[in-house]
């Protein structure tokens, strides 16, 4: 091993005194950003095949820098690798490890590229892999939820507005709804790949650089479409930070919608779905209560993903240009808001997997509310060539008749429905059907079964 000549901080030459070891604790990011490893060593080649190519560092040198930084990966990721806590983020624990082993050649990895054009290269890189892997967990999420939706095609259910019966509909079109939520998160984050596929390497701390580099080069070598177009606006920019934290919390948000409808109707005054043992927790001193817990934990979270945002916003909202030391909480609050959303996917998917709906409560709880009211209306509309706002008058007549005679309107005999318009003929029993009620909601979007048919056939043909 080489002696190493240079294990102070780098700017000792300049800054006489150490740095105070609560500051240097506080002030430190190695144990957030060493999950940055590899993105910071693959970086670290590339610049210096960069380097070599443009004639700004010997082949030697070259050889020797790509060789101790593969040395240290292989360190990093067999747990050999002595992280130290005095240089104060993965990126100088590296170039000192460096030192160590080749010399002090590794002086020359950090020509023409500063700290700051580093950072943001190396987490743009991880950025791009963590929201291929969400869009991989969304992926899983949407097949699961078409799986219920294929077996519920016929599952009768009760549409809710304000919380109340409104009309009747299949449970696979209310799932389908969630597949719809969840493509947009995917287009969200797919979206946000274009801001992540801007190459900050080479604008050095803010102004560029004097060497004669070659970022087309870097560019394509670390997976880029193109490099940035300003170098103050490449060190200071974190929207796409701001990008992909909106998207995480969108996605969070309508895991939090589904949990909350899947709480409510789990609930013993709805009682629509059950949830198998393997997805519920018990009581501490009510042996009979199976509780929702991981869907309250899904609903909890998104208010962290929401924080996160709003955290971020707050840290951007005042910074002149260029870089500040603020902009280092940016991975924590990535590094988090990923791990939450992947866990969040995650257990929503498995859920999922174990929840049962009761097929006969739903019925049942479908029947009452006169949820067949607006299928009247539009039943008179177009049998007795009145208006619909006329038609909602009489069909709500209907309605206050139903309730005095303590029935439901589909309860309702002929003879009855006729003491209230005369109009009324044998085949408005017809109306009452449930199963006629959804298979007639043929328009584009609706609930009718055929276009529950179509839908499931699209989406697993884009599933697939």
């Amino acid at each position: 091993m080489v002696k190493n000549k240079n294990n102070k901080a780098i700017w000792n030459t300049r800054i006489k005194k150490r740095t105070s070891s609560f500051f240097a604790k506080i002030g430190g990011s190695l144990e957030i950003d060493k999950k940055l490893y590899k993105e910071d060593i693959m970086g670290s080649i590339v610049h210096t095949e960069m380097l070599f190519k443009q004639k700004i560092i010997s082949f030697k040198i070259k050889n020797k820098i790509i060789y101790g930084l593969k040395k240290i990966e292989n360190e990093i990721s067999k747990n050999k690798f002595n992280f130290n806590r005095t240089f104060e983020d993965i990126h100088m624990n590296i170039e000192k490890r460096l030192f160590e082993i080749i010399g002090e050649e590794a002086g020359y990895v950090h020509t023409a590229r500063s700290r700051n054009d580093q950072v943001i290269t190396d987490l743009k890189i991880w950025m791009k892999s963590a929201t291929k892997e969400i869009n991989k967990n969304i992926d899983k999420l949407l097949k699961t939820i078409l799986k219920n939706a294929e077996k519920n095609i016929y599952t009768i259910m009760p549409g809710f507005t304000h919380l109340k019966n409104a009309q009747a509909l299949s449970f696979a079109h209310y799932l389908m709804a969630y597949i719809e939520m969840f493509i947009r998160d995917k287009k969200r984050f797919q979206n946000s790949l274009e801001s992540l596929n801007e190459n900050p390497l080479g604008v050095s701390a803010l102004t560029g650089t004097s060497f004669n580099i070659d970022r087309n080069f870097t560019t394509r070598k670390l997976g880029f479409k193109k490099p940035t177009n300003n170098s103050i606006d490449t060190v200071s920019d974190r929207d796409f930070v701001l990008d992909y934290l909106y998207s995480c919390s969108v996605c969070a948000m309508h895991i939090s919608r589904i949990s909350e409808e899947l709480i409510i109707w789990n609930s013993d005054a709805f009682g629509l779905i059950k949830l198998s043992d393997k997805v519920v927790t018990g009581s501490s001193i009510m042996p009979q209560k199976k509780n929702p817990d991981p869907l309250e934990y899904l609903r909890g979270k998104s208010g962290t993903i929401f924080g996160n945002l709003f955290s971020m916003l707050t840290i951007l909202k005042g910074l002149p240009l260029s870089y500040f030391k603020d902009l280092q909480d940016d991975k924590e609050i990535i590094f988090r808001t990923n791990e939450i959303l992947t866990s969040c996917l995650k257990i929503l998917d498995e859920v999922l997997n174990n929840l049962y709906p009761d097929k006969k409560k739903m019925f049942e709880l479908t029947n009452k509310g006169h949820v067949n009211a607006t299928d009247l209306a539009d039943y008179l509309v177009k049998n007795k060539s009145i208006s619909f706002r006329a038609a909602y008058q009489k069909t709500a007549e209907t309605v206050n008749f139903a309730e005095k005679k303590k029935k439901q309107i589909h309860e309702l005999d002929l003879k009855e429905l006729k003491k209230i318009d005369p109009y009324f003929k044998e085949d408005v029993l017809k109306v009452f059907s449930l199963k006629n009620s959804i298979n007639s909601k043929k328009s584009y979007g609706g609930t009718s079964f055929d276009n529950i048919k179509k839908m499931i056939i699209k989406y697993k043909k884009i599933l697939k």
